[in-house]
């Protein structure tokens, strides 16, 4: 994917993360976090999931990020899915999803769920919203550590993939 900068065309690159991106995905992980938006990660368990990140790159610098966590045999979660600042809008959240998308389909994954603020952003790359209740495995494993369990805001989304 390339973008308009300036004069200038520049590329967006999504890759699988790598251990060398560990600080940088931390960075930005920890500014939405620090807004409420999104649990935060500490570098060692970003450094302990690194192969279940993919980020996007422009000019070798991070620009976006998400990772899926599995929670089923047939159920993976789209998690830390965030854009930089001053990088909104250019598309990059679309490609980040397709890339997961592509990943969970490799892994077998047939439902894709998240828990979003972005709803608009989700039907957008084909996600419906759901009841969160219809997810056990996601409520089990992170809800119960949440501060905002008994008021969540967020609301579902899930894609099934063909």
């Amino acid at each position: 994917m390339s973008i308009q900068s300036g004069e200038a065309m520049q590329t967006v690159i999504c890759r699988k993360a790598t251990e060398t991106d560990v600080d940088e995905l931390y960075e930005l992980i920890e500014g939405y976090a620090q807004k409420g938006i999104m649990l935060p990660r500490s570098r060692q368990a970003l450094s302990r999931l690194i192969d279940t990140f993919v980020v996007a790159e422009l000019d070798e610098q991070i620009v976006g990020c998400g990772s899926l966590f599995k929670l089923g045999s047939d159920l993976v979660e789209i998690r830390s899915l965030g854009i930089t600042e001053g990088h909104k809008g250019m598309g990059i959240g679309s490609k980040l999803i397709s890339k997961l998308l592509e990943e969970a389909k490799r892994q077998g994954l047939p439902k894709v769920m998240a828990l979003t603020y972005e709803v608009a952003f989700f039907i957008k790359n084909g996600f419906h919203v759901v009841e969160k209740e219809i997810f056990p495995e996601k409520v089990w494993t992170d809800c119960v550590h949440c501060p905002k369990q008994e008021r969540c805001d967020e609301i579902a989304v899930l894609k099934i993939l063909n």
